[in-house]
C-alpha cells in the first residue's frame, strides 16, 4: 500500500457470498445494476459464473482499521479470454510463444457483459481513490505471481486514474442511443434526415404487420414460461454464433427475482406463442440491453424488438440513453452513434508492456479516427460528434 494507507488491508474472495450485501452495495452504489451484490450474487448462485466457465471469483474488498469495507472490486482469475469482450488474445498468444505464462490473469469485469460502468467500487465517505484500490489490485497481481490484471469497461474517471498510475489504457467503441428529451417516438425520428427517417417507419410498419404482438415485462410480470421460451432464444442465438452458454438456465429467473423492476424482458408473441425475446436491464440514467434471441424467420423483428422498443421505454421513461451491446454498425443507421469504453491493464513482464505500450498508443488514435468518420454517417440532421456523444 502508498505511504498513509497501511490501516488499509486488501482481502479476496472465493465467492460474492462471502461479502455482506450491504457492505459491497455501500460501494457499488444503485446506479448501475450489473455491480450490484444481486446481480453478482445471481452469476454465481446459478452456476454461470464459476469454475465451468473459467470465472473464478476473487473478489477485491478493501477493509479499513476497523474492519469495514470501504472499498471492493468484481475479479476473476481467469484461465482464458473468453467472455470479455476486450480482446488480448493476441497478447496472450504472443507472451506464450515467448516462453512466458500469460494465463491465469486476474480480470476485473462484470462476466459476460460489456456494460459501462463503475469497477473500482468505493464508499462515498470512506475518502478511497480509484488510484488507491488500483495500486492494490497490482500489488495483489505481483504477490500472485501473475502475468496481468485487466480493469474492462470501466468509467472514464478509473480509466484515467488508472493510467496515472502507470497501467496502459485502452479505448473500445460501443453504439448508444441518446434522449434529446424526446416526447414520443416521433420527436426522435423528427430529428432524422428525410431518408433515414423513412427508412425506420417501414421497418417498423412491417415488423408490427407481421402478425405478432409485442409486450413489455418487468420483474414479477416474467414468469417461469417466459423465461424457459427465452432461455430457449439464448441458447438457440449461441450456437448460430458459434458462441458457449455461460450463463444457465437457472440464471434468468433469479435475476428477475433478485432485481425485480430493474429486470425488463420484451417478447415477441405469435398465437400466443412467444417467438422472441430481448433482456434488458434498467439503471439510473441507462436502459442496458443485453441477450436477444428468436426462433422463426420475421421481418426487422430485431431491429423493433432490440432498438425500437428500447427507445421506447426509454422515452416513456425518461431515461437518458440506451446502450445496446457490443459491436454493431447496423446500429449507427438507427439512431444509436459511437461512444468511447475504456480499459486499463496491468501488465507485470517490463518486455510484454512495452509491447503492447506501443500497440495502444497506435490503437488509441485510430479508435478516435474511426469514431469521428463513423459519427459522419449519422442518420441526424445535425452533426453528431464521438466526444459530445460519449456517456
Amino acid at each position: 500500500m502508498p505511504d498513509g494507507t497501511a490501516a488499509l488491508s486488501l482481502t479476496l474472495h472465493k465467492s460474492i457470498a462471502e461479502i455482506p450485501a450491504a457492505a459491497w452495495d455501500a460501494c457499488a452504489g444503485t446506479d448501475n445494476p450489473f455491480v450490484s451484490h444481486a446481480f453478482l450474487a445471481a452469476l454465481e448462485e446459478s452456476g454461470s459464473a464459476s469454475a465451468r466457465t473459467g470465472w473464478l471469483p476473487q473478489h477485491a474488498v478493501l477493509r479499513d482499521a476497523s474492519n469495514s469495507v470501504v472499498a471492493c472490486a468484481p475479479m476473476y482469475a481467469k484461465s482464458h479470454s473468453y467472455g470479455e469482450y476486450v480482446f488480448d488474445h493476441g497478447w496472450a498468444q504472443a507472451f506464450e510463444r515467448a516462453g512466458g505464462h500469460y494465463y491465469p490473469k486476474l480480470q476485473v469485469a462484470v462476466p459476460f457483459s460489456p456494460v459501462p460502468g463503475p469497477r473500482l467500487l468505493r464508499r462515498p465517505d470512506a475518502g478511497v481513490s480509484p488510484a488507491l484500490l488500483g495500486h492494490a489490485l497490482a500489488q495483489a497481481c505481483r504477490e500472485l505471481d501473475l502475468s496481468s490484471a485487466h480493469v474492462t469497461f470501466c468509467n472514464e474517471a478509473e480509466w484515467h486514474a488508472l493510467g496515472e498510475s502507470g497501467w496502459l489504457q485502452r479505448l473500445g467503441m460501443q453504439f448508444h442511443w441518446c434522449n434529446a428529451g424526446y416526447g414520443t417516438f416521433d420527436d426522435f425520428l423528427g430529428a432524422l434526415a428525410s431518408r433515414k427517417r423513412k427508412a425506420i417507419r417501414r421497418e417498423r410498419r412491417d415488423a408490427n404487420d407481421a402478425g405478432l404482438e409485442f409486450v413489455t415485462l418487468r420483474g414479477a410480470e416474467i414468469g417461469r414460461r417466459e423465461w424457459s421460451a427465452f432461455y430457449g432464444f439464448y441458447t438457440s442465438t449461441v450456437d448460430r454464433k458459434w458462441g458457449s452458454a455461460y450463463l444457465t438456465r437457472q440464471f434468468f429467473p433469479l435475476l428477475s427475482e433478485r432485481l425485480g423492476d430493474r429486470v425488463v424482458l420484451m417478447l415477441a408473441r405469435h398465437r400466443g406463442v412467444p417467438v422472441a425475446g430481448a433482456l434488458n436491464l434498467l439503471g439510473a440514467d441507462a436502459l442496458y440491453g443485453r441477450n436477444w434471441g428468436c426462433r422463426g424467420e420475421w421481418p426487422f423483428l430485431h431491429f423493433e424488438l432490440c432498438y425500437y422498443r428500447a427507445i421506447d421505454f426509454a422515452i416513456a421513461n425518461g431515461v437518458a440513453r440506451v446502450e445496446a451491446g457490443a459491436q454493431g454498425e447496423h446500429k449507427i443507421q438507427r439512431g444509436y452513434l459511437p461512444a468511447p469504453t475504456y480499459s486499463a491493464h496491468w501488465i507485470t513482464h517490463a518486455g510484454l508492456k512495452r509491447a503492447i505500450a506501443d500497440y495502444l498508443a497506435q490503437e488509441r488514435p485510430a479508435r478516435l479516427t474511426e469514431m469521428e468518420e463513423l459519427c459522419a454517417a449519422s442518420p441526424f440532421r445535425e452533426a453528431v460528434d464521438a466526444e459530445s456523444h460519449a456517456t
